[in-house]
C-alpha cells in the first residue's frame, strides 16, 4: 500500500520570549536566502559559474553561524534555493517564462526534518544553534496525524502570527473502488464542484463562499473609507501608524483567506465521500489551464483571478489520492454548452440548461460534469438524481441593517439568536401549550414544546 504526504497548519501558543526567538529564526533564514542571492549575483558579475548544487552550498556554509539558526535550518533554506534554481532552468529550456530565485520578505520559512525535532503531545522542540537554550513551543490544537507518521515540521509566519506546518506520510486508503467507474467533475465559480456519475449527480453550493467574498469586499471598502483620513501620507510609510494599519489589513486578509480555503476543503471532502460511497474509482476533472489568458471583459477577468481555482483543484486532487481515486484532467471547453443527450450546441444562459433541439433540461454544472465524464470514457444517463450540499459557513454578519428588531425587519443574521422576549415577526409570542419551530443557525429546525 502506498502513501501520500499531507500537511496540516497548526497555530502556535507561545510566550513573548518564545515569539521573539521564533521570529529571530525566521529573520535569520531570510538573511541566509538573501546571502545566497548576493553570492550568485557577484559571481555573475565577474563571469564565474553560479552555485546551484545543494552539496556545493553545504560546503560553502560550513562553519558559518547566523543567529540562533541551526545547521538543519540553514540547509532547509539551501535545499529550497537549489530546487528553485533547477526548476527555473528546466522551465527555461522548455521555453516557458520563469524567474530565478530572488530576494523575498525578511521572514523565511524553516523546515526541520525527521530526527531534528521532538514532538511530545502538544509540545514541539525545534533545534537551534549549539550553545543556545532549547526552544520548546506549544501547539494550539493536537496534530491530526499519528506521531509515527510525521516526517517534518515547518515554522512559518502569516499576518504576524506563528504557525507550524506538520507534514506526515498518510497511507492510501483501500476502499475497493472500480477504476472503470468514472465521474465527471465540473469546477465553477458559482458552485465550487459538480459531479455526475451514471444516474446520480452532486452539486455543492458556493453560496456561503460567495457571501464571505462579498462581505469581505464590503468590509474592506468600509474600512478604507473610515480610515482614509487617518491613513499615513506619502513619505510616512515607516511610521508606527502605517505599520499598525498594515498589520491589521494583513490579519483581516489572512482570516478571509483561511475561511475560503476551509470551505474549499469541505467541498472537496464532500465530493470524495460521495464518490467513495458510489464506488467511483476515477475522477475526470475539467482542466482549467489557460483560462485566464483570454480577455473576457473587465468584470469576468476580475472574477477569474479572484477564483482561487488552483487551491480548490489541489484540495480535490489531494483528497482523491488519499482515498485511492485516480484523477484525470480533461479539456472542458464547450462542456457546459453542449447537450449530453443530442450533442447539440446551445447558448446557455443562467444556471439552467435547456436544449432547443431535444428539449433536455438540467442544471448547467451537471451538464458540464456529464460531458466531462463522457470525454473520459464514462457513461451517464438521463434523468439523474441530484443531491445538493453546501460548503462553508454562512457569515454571522450577513446584513448590518438587521441589528434592530421592529416590524420592518424580518429575522437576525444566522448565528445570532433573537433576544429574550422579542416581539419581532421572526419570533412572535406564542400561547402556552403550542408547538413552535425555530430556525437554528445552520438550518436545522428544532421543535420546542411548551407545557403548562
Amino acid at each position: 500500500m502506498g502513501c501520500v504526504h499531507r500537511t496540516a497548519r497548526v497555530r502556535l501558543r507561545v510566550t513573548r520570549g518564545q515569539a521573539r526567538r521564533c521570529f529571530g529564526l525566521l529573520r535569520a533564514a531570510g538573511d541566509v536566502w538573501a546571502a545566497l542571492i548576493e553570492v550568485n549575483r557577484a559571481r555573475f558579475g565577474r563571469g564565474a559559474r553560479p552555485i546551484a548544487n545543494y552539496q556545493e552550498w553545504c560546503r560553502e556554509i560550513a562553519g558559518v553561524s547566523v543567529g540562533e539558526l541551526s545547521v538543519t535550518g540553514m540547509r532547509s533554506v539551501l535545499r529550497r534555493y537549489s530546487d528553485g534554481f533547477f526548476e527555473t532552468a528546466k522551465r527555461k529550456r522548455r521555453g516557458e517564462r520563469a524567474r530565478y530565485p530572488r530576494r523575498k520578505r525578511a521572514l523565511f520559512p524553516i523546515r526541520w526534518y525527521q530526527g531534528t525535532f521532538i514532538l511530545d503531545g502538544s509540545r514541539v522542540r525545534l533545534s537551534v544553534a549549539k550553545g543556545r537554550p532549547e526552544l520548546w513551543v506549544r501547539l494550539a490544537r493536537p496534530v491530526p496525524y499519528p506521531i509515527e507518521q510525521v516526517r517534518s515540521v515547518t515554522l512559518v509566519a502569516e499576518a504576524g502570527r506563528l504557525y507550524l506546518d506538520v507534514t506526515a506520510a498518510v497511507p492510501v486508503a483501500d476502499h475497493g473502488l472500480d477504476p472503470g467507474r468514472v465521474a465527471g467533475v465540473d469546477v465553477g465559480i458559482i458552485h465550487p464542484l459538480a459531479l455526475a456519475s451514471e444516474d446520480e449527480a452532486l452539486v455543492i453550493s458556493g453560496r456561503a463562499i460567495r457571501a464571505e467574498e462579498r462581505l469581505h469586499l464590503a468590509d474592506t471598502k468600509a474600512r478604507q473609507h473610515k480610515t482614509a483620513s487617518k491613513a499615513p501620507r506619502r513619505g510616512q510609510a515607516g511610521s508606527r501608524r502605517w505599520r499598525k494599519r498594515r498589520a491589521k489589513q494583513r490579519r483581516v486578509e489572512a482570516r478571509h483567506r483561511r475561511r475560503v480555503h476551509l470551505a474549499h476543503h469541505e467541498a472537496a471532502k464532500t465530493a470524495i465521500a460521495w464518490a467513495v460511497d458510489r464506488g467511483v474509482g476515477t475522477l475526470a476533472v475539467g482542466d482549467l489551464t489557460g483560462i485566464t489568458t483570454r480577455n473576457v471583459g473587465r468584470r469576468q477577468n476580475l472574477r477569474l483571478r479572484q477564483w482561487r481555482r488552483t487551491h480548490l483543484v489541489g484540495a480535490l486532487v489531494d483528497k482523491a489520492q488519499a482515498a485511492g481515486i485516480q484523477v484525470r484532467l480533461i479539456d472542458e471547453r464547450g462542456t457546459s454548452s453542449t447537450c449530453p443527450a443530442c450533442a447539440a450546441r446551445v447558448r446557455a444562459s443562467g444556471r439552467n440548461f435547456a436544449c432547443t433541439s431535444c428539449g433536455y433540461h438540467e442544471h448547467r454544472d451537471i451538464v458540464g460534469a456529464r460531458n466531462i465524464a463522457a470525454r473520459s470514457g464514462g457513461t451517464t444517463r438521463t434523468p439523474v438524481r441530484v443531491t445538493h450540499r453546501r460548503a462553508g459557513h454562512v457569515p454571522a454578519r450577513r446584513d448590518r441593517r438587521r441589528h434592530l428588531w421592529d416590524q420592518r425587519r424580518s429575522r437576525p443574521a444566522p448565528g445570532r439568536p433573537p433576544p429574550r422576549g422579542s416581539r419581532s415577526p421572526a419570533n412572535p409570542p406564542q400561547p402556552p401549550g403550542s408547538d413552535t419551530v425555530h430556525d437554528q443557525p445552520h438550518g436545522h429546525p428544532t421543535r420546542i414544546t411548551q407545557t403548562t
